[in-house]
């Protein structure tokens, strides 16, 4: 297939590429990599409304599909979760226009996964990986766009885009990886004394306040229950960053087209829904999403999103919960600090030059603070 004819096309939607070719290329097999996750965003009214324009790359050998890039045109930098704010308002202080810019990730999802998506059958995977790249940065210049950003890739991709003329800039999370415990009883016996009582305080606290807790598979989940969880996902929304960025029809589509990698956390008490975390699972790791309450109890927040989701995964032999971003009270419940990263190809020499400048100094600072996080982990050995 390498002597094959390529085709190089600019998709502005997944509605005209094949779901199961497209799904074929997502070989880490990532829920937010999928078809039907990326296409049920536009086909939902997500993005449009929120800045996020699809112009992803697709490169075709004899028309089949062998790789691709999902990649979007940004009209502002919301749902990106890799702050350039500074950066935007400095290019246009002098007299440019850093929107539109080029990106490519998960919208609203700040989740590590492939960003350059390649046949793994291909004879020549190099070839596609340079022409991937290649037609990113050209699109940039042709269009006089300012920059082209990659969010969030994987250690591989991380690679390629680095030995291109990218800016690396790094950024870390809190991930919570299971020690192969037997239960959440043997994850606890595993921390200091004083991070075990703590854990045990919160969780009893849910307890005593007659809180129930349900676990719902994608096909589980009724309308009803997407209804009111919605509700709390809104209300978390406008009480912190103003409209809601998923539409219900999104979050019940899930439940059709991905029903194994769907999981929603519901908190009853007296026979009434009071809150909800939504979960995305892959055959490895547990992604904590998004939460929202009716009624604020103690610690509600760190059962649901937290103790159930660790829970689920020792049950379930899953290795990672990927909490999110920010969040240092994570680090007395479990989680470490784990190392992401992001590249940016800037068009202007000079404001290149400034942010280069500027990233190897906040490198140091993050490696830094990265490093005192570590002394800080809760477990006995560590």
């Amino acid at each position: 297939m390498s002597q094959a004819k390529l085709t190089i096309k600019h998709q502005e939607g997944l509605a005209s590429v094949s779901a199961e070719q497209w799904n074929r290329l997502n070989t880490e097999q990532n829920p937010f990599l999928q078809h039907e996750f990326l296409y049920g965003l536009e086909s939902t009214n997500c993005l449009e409304p929120e800045g996020w324009i699809p112009r992803h790359i697709t490169i075709e050998a004899e028309g089949v599909l062998v790789a691709a890039l999902p990649l979007y045109l940004r009209t502002n930098s919301y749902g990106e979760f890799v702050f350039d704010w500074a950066w935007a308002e400095a290019y246009e202080r002098a007299g440019g226009n850093y929107y539109p810019k080029l990106v490519s990730a998960i919208p609203f999802t700040p989740v590590q996964g492939q960003r350059i998506l390649i046949d793994k059958d291909f004879a020549d995977s190099d070839l596609l990986q340079e022409l991937l790249i290649k037609q990113l940065i050209e699109s940039t210049e042709s269009s006089n766009i300012s920059s082209a950003h990659c969010l969030f890739p994987t250690e591989a991709d991380s690679d390629t885009l680095s030995e291109h003329p990218f800016l690396k800039r790094i950024g870390f999370q809190f991930h919570w990886h299971n020690r192969d415990y037997r239960d959440f009883q043997d994850f606890l016996d595993g921390l200091t004394r004083k991070k075990r009582k703590q854990i045990r305080r919160e969780r009893r606290q849910a307890v005593e306040a007659g809180v129930e807790v349900e676990l719902l598979k994608g096909n589980e989940i009724s309308e009803e229950q997407w209804l009111t969880f919605y509700s709390f996902y809104c209300s978390t929304f406008h009480k912190r960053w103003g409209n809601p960025r998923l539409t219900l029809e999104f979050f019940k589509l899930l439940s059709e087209k991905m029903p194994d990698s769907t999981l929603l956390i519901m908190a009853r008490q007296d026979d009434q829904y009071i809150a909800g975390a939504f979960a995305m699972l892959s055959k490895d790791t547990l992604y904590g999403r998004h939460w929202g309450c009716s009624l604020q109890l103690p610690f509600l927040h760190f059962e649901l999103c937290y103790y159930q989701t660790i829970d689920y995964c020792i049950q379930h032999g899953l290795q990672t919960v990927d909490a999110g971003v920010q969040g240092e009270h994570k680090l007395s419940r479990g989680f470490d600090p784990v190392r992401t990263s992001s590249f940016h190809w800037i068009r202007h020499e000079g404001f290149r030059a400034s942010i280069d400048d500027f990233l190897q100094r906040e490198t140091k600072e993050i490696d830094f603070y990265i490093d005192e996080l570590n002394t800080h982990l809760p477990y006995k050995s560590e």
